[in-house]
């Protein structure tokens, strides 16, 4: 977008907060860059130049607004939406694994050169992935010095600096302050609590919280998730220990507070926290495109602005998909829960009832089958399942391609088209996954009179992408009765 010019010089002069995160804004005359709702008066056109990304910002020599910060704008909805390889490098990156694993592992996960993919995320967006994960270290930094008391080496080695001076010359360089100057900006009444991290989740308005959270809420699994006065809590297992996220809905933002074991982890965190909570959505271009059919326009209109529940684990998530075949959510539960007390790493949770961890893939491929309190197929299907992931067999993962991993998981046994589908809508993130053969979607759709087969639903869906994961929100939505995954 960054390269319509017209249409950018429109969004910052009507300071329209949707294209946050879309394209930034640089001002010439400043060298400053902003995100489109920057509060300040626009600059002249003839002073704006526009970039995809706030890496490539820096990378040309401009600086954050401290206005604005730029780089808390909600992410840009392209890396979830597509299944190329700039868009699996993103969420990659995100995921922290350039910081871990540097450029040859990013490129390894991929199955790219390393030159294959600078030079696509060059063309894409400017920066090289070096760059894009630079900046987001300099975003983690600064939530550090500003959430916490710890002393600056320690926030620059837990950011992923490799040296206090590399962390002090980012800071500088992209916040135009020296590290003391961003904490003394602070604000006086903050409220810091040791070992744990409060901040402010940004998303594109509108957002309707009841299917998200109500959903989250109504599947969890005793001792890995709860709701509680208000926010939805979780155990995270994360790449160098694990963690707590408690989330709670609020009118602009989720209110997110973090515990965790090892600070290094804190952009994963914040990262797999909005992809569960699909905070980079743009709400605007999928309900105006499902508005065009005339069944599904007064459910968009009704509550606007429903986001896909996902994971903030994919393997997780497909062994609950398996555990939830053909029973009620209550009974889908209870199979966790057990496997959950009997496998699962114990944490301890002081501010709530959360007492484990989901098991690995390597914990439950050594369960003994015969314990397993379901028919035999379905052991079949849930120990091949587990096998293939602890042995790296099957991968599921941020970078997965989401048709070659559909037909990975279409090849096991007990897998059908509806759990296939349903981990690649909420563990994957195919915005496009749609379940025509769901109990609940055929009953919503025969009670707005949409076609009530599976062939015909998915002929009437045709029209729906590349949103259909979304239209089974609003479908589901429609029904009052418990949530049952029933087909296979």
């Amino acid at each position: 977008m960054h390269t319509d010019t017209e249409r950018c010089v429109r969004a910052v002069q009507s300071k329209d907060a949707r294209f946050d995160g879309w394209f930034f804004t640089a001002v010439l005359t400043t060298r400053i860059y902003c995100r489109p709702s920057c509060p300040v008066v626009p600059p002249k056109p003839e002073n704006m130049t526009f970039y995809p990304s706030a890496a490539a910002c820096q990378q040309a020599g401009f600086r954050a607004c401290k206005r604005c910060r730029p780089d808390t704008s909600p992410g840009s909805p392209e890396w979830n939406q597509r299944a190329d390889l700039v868009a699996r490098a993103m969420r990659l990156i995100a995921d922290g694994t350039v910081d871990r694993e540097g450029v040859p592992g990013l490129a390894s996960r991929l199955g790219y050169s390393t030159r294959q993919i600078e030079r696509q995320l060059l063309a894409e967006l400017g920066a090289g992935p070096l760059a894009l994960a630079r900046a987001q270290r300099a975003q983690t930094a600064r939530l550090l010095i500003e959430t916490t008391a710890l002393p600056m080496a320690e926030i620059a080695f837990a950011a992923g600096f490799s040296s206090i001076r590399a962390f002090n010359d980012t800071v500088r360089d992209v916040f135009a302050l020296s590290p003391s100057e961003l904490r003394n900006r602070r604000p006086k009444t903050a409220v810091l609590t040791p070992g744990t991290l409060t901040l402010r989740l940004p998303f594109r308005t509108p957002l309707n919280p009841d299917n998200l959270f109500g959903h989250l809420a109504a599947t969890a699994v005793p001792g890995v998730e709860e709701w509680r006065a208000g926010a939805y809590r979780r155990t995270l297992r994360l790449p160098y220990g694990h963690g707590i996220a408690s989330l709670t809905p609020r009118s602009d933002h989720i209110a997110c507070r973090l515990t965790l074991s090892d600070l290094r982890d804190l952009p994963v965190a914040i990262s797999r926290c909005r992809r569960m909570l699909d905070l980079d959505a743009d709400p605007v271009a999928v309900d105006d495109q499902l508005r065009t059919d005339p069944m599904l326009a007064p459910l968009v209109d009704k509550a606007p602005g429903r986001r896909v529940p996902r994971t903030v684990d994919e393997a997780e998530f497909a062994v609950r998909a398996v555990l939830g075949q053909q029973v009620s959510t209550a009974a889908a539960r209870t199979h966790a829960a057990r496997l959950v007390t009997a496998h699962g790493d114990p944490v301890d949770d002081p501010e709530g009832g959360l007492t484990h961890l989901f098991p690995s893939p390597e914990a439950l491929a050594a369960v003994d089958p015969e314990s397993l309190a379901m028919p035999r197929t379905r052991r079949t299907t849930f120990t091949t399942l587990v096998a293939q992931l602890a042995d790296g067999t099957l991968h599921l993962g941020v970078e997965s391609d989401w048709t070659e991993t559909r037909a990975q998981l279409l090849s096991l046994p007990g897998f059908g088209p509806w759990t296939a589908d349903v981990i690649a809508m909420r563990a994957l993130g195919d915005p496009d996954a749609f379940l025509p053969t769901d109990l609940g979607i055929r009953r919503a759709a025969q009670e707005l009179g949409l076609p009530s087969t599976p062939a015909a639903l998915t002929a009437r869906a045709a029209a729906w992408r590349p949103w259909r994961a979304y239209a089974v929100q609003y479908l589901w939505a429609t029904d009052s009765h418990p949530i049952n995954f029933l087909p296979v």
